[in-house]
């Protein structure tokens, strides 16, 4: 049976009109989130940043409805499931590099990845020099992936620049740099996104639609290939763009509907469970 047609062009009520196929048969749908800055609030040290109570409640009770309750994230899995707090739902960690099934207490990781996680640490321990050290640039290890982060650095903007030199030197390197929200993530050459997590997630799932929701640029690959696999039938796609002043353009310009912040995704997710 071909996925049901979204309502795009609806103008009353838009985003009612596009949760409608989803709350309506909720056993054939995947509810796909970002963690950071969609579900948990966006905090200066990510170690301290968690759910809210009222949203890990809606999400699990999301997961006894839906076909598909999985969050897909930047962090290692486990981190992000400590940070959203429910061991119930399923976690794509590390751009798709991890999956964390429910009940599961490790992700499984593709052997391949190992040696390119060790040319990701030797060359992200060697970037995190003096100067940037001096900056308040803090290195972060996610094993295949390694983030700079800038947020709450004396003078952000210097701290910035200076990384745009490690991301060119990574590129140089055959490493694959990638800009988030006041973070620079060197991730090995091994075509990891969301969009490959997306992908990798529903596969197995009898579901014929799925919802994705993001604020960040990494979240534009989910985004993408959403639409790719409704262009090849697979299912019917919502992209859910999360507002935020820091936040990049492109979310709300490829977005399907638009929410403001976490308090919109929580208003969104009591929708998707009335």
């Amino acid at each position: 049976m071909a996925p049901p047609k979204l309502n795009r062009e609806a103008e009353a009520a838009p985003l009612e009109a596009l949760l409608a196929p989803f709350a309506d048969a909720p056993e054939k749908a995947a509810i796909l989130l970002d963690v950071d800055g969609t579900l948990a609030p966006i905090v200066d040290d990510p170690a301290a940043a968690a759910v809210p109570a009222e949203t890990r409640a809606l999400l699990a009770e999301l997961d006894r409805r839906y076909g598909l309750v999985a969050c897909i994230s930047g962090r290692r899995a486990r981190d992000a499931r400590r940070t959203v707090g429910l061991e119930s739902l399923t976690y794509v960690g590390n751009h798709g590099l991890e999956l964390l099934a429910p009940g599961a207490k490790e992700p499984v990781t593709a052997p391949s990845i190992a040696p390119l996680a060790r040319r990701v640490g030797d060359f992200a321990s060697e970037a995190q020099d003096a100067k940037l050290t001096s900056l308040g640039v803090r290195l972060e290890d996610k094993d295949a992936i390694w983030a700079f982060h800038w947020r709450g650095a004396p003078d952000e903007r210097a701290a910035e620049e200076a990384l745009r030199a490690v991301a060119e030197r990574a590129r140089e390197s055959g490493l694959v740099p990638h800009w988030g929200r006041k973070v620079l993530e060197i991730r090995p050459p091994s075509g990891a996104d969301k969009g490959a997590a997306v992908e990798t997630v529903l596969s197995g799932h009898p579901v014929d639609r799925a919802l994705y929701a993001g604020d960040d640029t990494t979240d534009l690959d989910a985004f993408r290939k959403l639409r790719e696999l409704e262009a090849a039938g697979r299912v019917a796609a919502l992209c859910v763009g999360v507002s935020s002043a820091e936040g990049p353009e492109q979310i709300v310009a490829e977005s399907d509907a638009v929410v403001d912040g976490p308090r919109g995704v929580v208003e969104m997710l009591e929708r998707l469970n009335a």
